[in-house]
């Protein structure tokens, strides 16, 4: 299985047309929209994690391309600071890909950065906030 994080940028001829929905159907893909900011007859931007076999998903991107999205991939990664961690487990409940676990029988917490989805929900869970959000190479829009 192959799995990105991308932010989509629609023109406004496109916002309204079902384009994304073409990824499931006919590129055989999955996504998970994680953030969207789509208005009718405006520019649309959306942060989605699309995942597939690596040709369906080479072919779902330029599909996207070929209607006019501008296609990136996400500008942000999860750091996870070891020398502060408690290891109190807070943001394995509610990583929704397991890329943060509990290693046993260590009882430590594990943070695998290929099944991070970087939703960012573990930042705000982390008591000790050894989760954070960092930007590289080009910002997400916002």
């Amino acid at each position: 299985m192959y799995s990105r994080m991308l932010v989509l940028q629609f023109q406004k001829t496109e916002v309204e047309k079902p384009i994304v929905c073409f990824l499931a159907s006919d590129f055989n893909l999955t996504f998970n929209i994680l953030k969207a900011t789509i208005l009718p007859r405006k520019e649309g931007v959306m942060v989605m994690e699309l995942s597939g076999t690596r040709k369906d998903f080479n072919r779902g991107v330029r599909y996207l391309k070929e209607h006019g999205v501008q296609v990136q991939p996400v500008g942000q990664e999860i750091k996870q600071n070891r020398t502060k961690c408690t290891h109190c487990g807070a943001c394995t409940a509610v990583c929704p890909t397991g890329a943060l676990f509990v290693k046993r029988p260590e009882m430590t917490v594990g943070f695998n950065k290929k099944r991070c989805s970087i939703c960012g929900l573990c930042v705000p869970a982390c008591p000790p906030r050894v989760m954070e959000i960092r930007t590289v190479g080009s910002a997400v829009p916002r």
